[in-house]
């Protein structure tokens, strides 16, 4: 997954067909269901959902699909770099956290929020304990 990850870091690297397995891949590693899965992405349509998975070459991605797509990737990125341990990088987004960004709540719950902005602030909190 290394090399395909880093190619999708490059500028106008939006082949859905290489996007979407990536994403996948991160969201059985965060073990998401499938609304959750649906609402990170933004999506409304569970059979768009189940189109993407099977057949991601054919899927017409969104500008906010796309902002969405970067910023999981950003995310899970961070998480690798933070905790060399897959596993604790993994459970991460499920780990109640007491940070006042996060409310007591799990990163998860933040991301969840429906919103890009919510994939947004996760990302910026992780790139701030980057630098």
């Amino acid at each position: 997954m290394s090399a395909n990850f880093e190619q999708l870091l490059q500028p106008h690297s939006t082949e859905p067909g290489s996007l979407l397995p990536v994403i996948f891949n991160i969201f059985s590693l965060w073990r998401l269901t499938g609304q959750q899965q649906m609402t990170l992405l933004g999506l409304s349509n569970e059979k768009t959902l189940y189109n993407w998975k099977n057949q991601p070459e054919k899927a017409k991605l969104t500008r906010d699909c796309l902002e969405r797509a970067s910023y999981i990737l950003g995310i899970h990125r961070a998480l690798q770099i933070l905790f060399p341990d897959e596993a604790q990088s993994d459970q991460w987004v499920h780990v109640v956290n007491d940070n006042p960004l996060f409310d007591g709540s799990a990163p998860v719950d933040k991301m969840l929020g429906g919103l890009v902005v919510d994939l947004a602030v996760v990302r910026e909190h992780l790139d701030s304990q980057l630098s």
